[in-house]
């Protein structure tokens, strides 16, 4: 318990303007939120809930509700980065057909689960959107969720993402929440919506065609979690723990049989 109230007590909690540690982009943060640094995130998501030392660090920070502490059952928040790729055009968003794309990504899963299975690691299934993906063309920002199965586990992961475009990439948000928890967060995501905005001068209508690089996918390869390059096949996955053994993934990749925690 004491180690516990030390290190809360270390943890600087920021609100207000906050500035995050890329250049390009800042968060508005109000008084039931507060953000952490890399150096602190470090701290939750290692220490708390019991991640491989370095998840936090190679982040941009995270923000965490105030109502609540990490040691609390009903803890959640959402880890910040950016990767920089290019600027993604929006060009075709209003033409993607949404269940047509989530049915390719339960496939994708489907055969990543098969590999899993094979090596001795936990089955994993996409049952679906918890919320389908919404574009905003004014923000420039994408919001979804998918619904998704581990092994046998009766309580599903909610894996609820947010990307902001800018200039030169895309802002990554995600939440790490548990699918009970969906309609909290569902209540708290135009809030974090509204506090991140990339800097003047790196927004996505500060892009310049002449000098600027254009990212090798689009808005449909973002909700997927990968992108078709001209090397192939390029997929990502990455983990947070949240106490208790409970996954909370974010993007579906081939990775999966590599970076899975073994049963």
């Amino acid at each position: 318990m004491l180690e516990a109230r030390n290190l809360l007590d270390s943890l600087n909690h920021q609100t207000g303007k906050v500035a995050l540690p890329n250049g390009v982009a800042s968060l508005d943060v109000p008084d039931s939120f507060y953000y952490l640094s890399p150096e602190d995130s470090e701290k939750v998501l290692v220490d708390v809930w019991g991640n491989l030392p370095g998840t936090g660090s190679e982040t941009l920070g995270m923000l965490l509700p105030s109502d609540t502490t990490p040691y609390d059952d009903n803890s959640w928040g959402v880890t910040i980065e950016y990767e920089e790729d290019g600027y993604v055009s929006d060009e075709n968003a209003d033409d993607l057909d949404y269940n047509e794309l989530l049915e390719q990504m339960k496939k994708d899963a489907q055969e990543a689960s098969k590999q899993r299975v094979a090596e001795g690691y936990e089955p994993i299934e996409l049952i679906g959107w918890a919320s389908p993906p919404y574009y905003d063309k004014t923000s420039n920002k994408l919001y979804w969720a998918k619904e998704i199965k581990f092994g046998s586990q009766e309580l599903h992961t909610l894996n609820y993402n947010i990307r902001v475009l800018g200039r030169k990439g895309v802002l990554v948000l995600n939440f790490i929440a548990g699918m009970d928890q969906k309609s909290l967060i569902d209540s708290n995501l135009q809030t974090v919506l509204n506090m991140t905005e990339f800097n003047q001068g790196s927004r996505y209508e500060d892009f310049d065609p002449s000098i600027d690089k254009v990212a090798a996918y689009g808005i449909g390869a973002l909700v997927a979690g990968k992108v078709i390059a001209k090397t192939g096949l390029i997929a990502a996955a990455l983990i947070f723990l949240k106490k208790f053994g409970v996954l909370f993934i974010i993007g579906i990749g081939a990775l999966f049989r590599k970076i899975f925690k073994k049963k």
